[in-house]
């Protein structure tokens, strides 16, 4: 606490938001994997197991575009408080009785989960833009690749946390835990996070929810098909592949998840090294196309490997690791390109546009993810994952080049 009043007011708020977006983030992860094990072991099908994340990226959808809208009017702290509270609430949910866990109910839940994660998601990223003087880019692709790694690795620990609370615990005693313990936090930065940070100079009308920035509207369609193109096989078709085929447990699919994410996590950090920032080079439209496209064919090698004679264990993981890899970097260069886009004053609202965009992905994604699964196999995901890259790789061709040269 002495440490941090001695940092400058927005500094501190800064951290402040973060370190509940981590906290945050540790939550949103261990319930996706419980959710996901929980129920395909009560033997519900991949479909249905798709239809318990609905509610959840439909109301991210939503919830970015009203959520940058509200930080604009509102405040970044009072987004992220509000989301805090509701993720409380949705573990809160999950406690009933077992004979209540209905389809319905548990999509009810998800729903606070997915408003929840979002405003988080959204005062986190917008308060860099912030921080950081517009002259500085290297230092803002820096800070948002530092911010966007952790938090994924902190996410992947949630993987893990999630398989080991279910096989220690149960389902109702996992989430119990888990919200008894963000409520402690979420009481704490209701006391903590005071300043405004992020409030537009003026009122925003709720018009402006909607991008008007070309570059913007460019980036949130390669987006929208870039995170469609992972959660089509990640989100349920992988977890139950994994369980159903390979036969492993809720601790090594856990366990291999959580380490995919953190090692994810960690090349995200990395990014503006792996893309020239050292040499003195900024990623620009040609750098997410490119990427894009160095992505593109690999799920569809993947798919034609596990049709192959080849152990299957071995193309599956080897194929996943390689494809975290590649997908970090585009993350990154995408996080990175919105927040350079977006204007300072108001910031959350184009970046809760874009993330809507990125939460129509995920929804997109993981409906695919269960019924082309159930209908035709992980193979199936994969090829569809490939043209969804290739899509964005296409549509990154019309965004924005320039000759910035990064400080070193």
């Amino acid at each position: 606490m002495h440490a941090l009043s001695r940092l400058t007011p927005d500094v501190r708020q800064y951290l402040l938001v973060t370190g509940n977006y981590w906290a945050f983030t540790l939550t949103d992860g261990a319930l996706r994997m419980l959710v996901v094990l929980h129920f395909h072991s009560l033997g519900y099908t991949p479909l249905q197991i798709a239809a318990l994340f609905l509610f959840y990226e439909i109301f991210g959808v939503v919830t970015n575009l009203l959520g940058g809208y509200l930080g604009a009017r509102l405040g970044l702290n009072r987004t992220m408080n509000i989301g805090l509270g509701l993720q409380v609430g949705a573990l809160l949910m999950l406690t009933v009785p077992a004979a209540w866990l209905t389809i319905p109910w548990v999509m009810g839940a998800q729903a606070l989960s997915g408003i929840a994660k979002d405003l988080n998601k959204m005062s986190a990223k917008s308060s860099i833009k912030l921080l950081v003087p517009d002259g500085e880019q290297g230092r803002l692709y820096q800070w948002v690749a530092i911010l966007t790694g952790s938090k994924n690795a902190l996410k992947g620990v949630g993987f893990f946390l999630g398989g080991a609370l279910l096989a220690l615990l149960g389902f109702a005693g996992a989430v119990l835990a888990m919200a008894a313990v963000l409520a402690l936090i979420w009481l704490a930065s209701l006391w903590l996070l005071q300043k405004d940070l992020g409030k537009a100079s003026g009122n925003p009308k709720f018009r402006d929810i909607l991008s008007k920035s070309r570059a913007i509207n460019i980036l949130s369609a390669a987006r929208l098909f870039l995170f469609g193109a992972r959660d089509v096989w990640f989100v349920v078709a992988l977890p139950v592949y994994l369980s159903a085929v390979f036969g492993w447990d809720f601790w090594q699919v856990g366990g291999f998840l959580a380490t995919w994410v953190i090692g994810y996590g960690v090349v995200q950090s990395f990014a503006p090294r792996i893309t020239g920032k050292a040499s003195g080079e900024l990623p620009d439209g040609r750098a997410a196309f490119v990427w894009a496209l160095l992505l593109a064919g690999l799920p569809a090698a993947i798919a034609l490997g596990l049709g192959s004679p080849l152990p299957a264990q071995w193309v599956l993981i080897g194929g996943l690791l390689l494809f975290g890899a590649l997908f970090a970097v585009n993350s990154s260069l995408h996080s990175y390109l919105i927040v350079s886009y977006a204007k300072a004053d108001g910031v959350s609202l184009d970046v809760g546009f874009y993330y809507m965009s990125n939460a129509l992905g995920r929804l997109l994604g993981t409906l695919l993810s269960g019924w082309v699964y159930q209908a035709h196999g992980l193979e199936a995901c994969l090829w569809i994952s490939s043209a969804f890259v290739l899509l964005a790789a296409l549509i990154s061709i019309g965004l924005p080049r320039h000759g910035v040269t990064a400080p070193r």
